[in-house]
């Protein structure tokens, strides 16, 4: 099976994946920084995966929280990484954003 990247929108603030806004990691990290909180994200998301199989709910509420404070990490939640005042468009549809005109201009196969 095939996997494609999702479009990145122009300011690279956000990955499009079935027509919604996902923000993206921050991409001032220093790489070792990066990949560091990349791989505490994977081993969280393996844990919530082992957790529901087991129905530990104990361990899934730890799982869950470690995945969120990797992506607070990677800046992919909490406080935007940008300084420019611009609203955060997180989990919006691209539809209801600014960003419509230019998702709508992708040929069909980017999206």
């Amino acid at each position: 099976m095939a996997t494609s990247t999702p479009p990145r929108t122009p300011d690279g603030r956000y990955l499009v994946v079935r027509g919604r806004l996902w923000r993206a990691s921050n991409p001032h990290l220093p790489t070792q920084v990066r990949d560091a909180q990349v791989q505490r994200l994977m081993a969280a998301r393996r844990a919530v995966a082992t957790a529901k199989r087991n129905g530990d709910d104990t361990a899934l509420a730890a799982a869950r929280i470690a995945v969120h404070a990797a992506k607070l990490a990677l800046g992919e939640r909490g406080p935007v990484w940008w300084n420019d005042g611009a609203p955060d468009y997180n989990r919006h549809l691209v539809r209801n954003t600014p960003y419509r005109d230019w998702y709508e201009a992708l040929p069909d196969a980017a999206r």
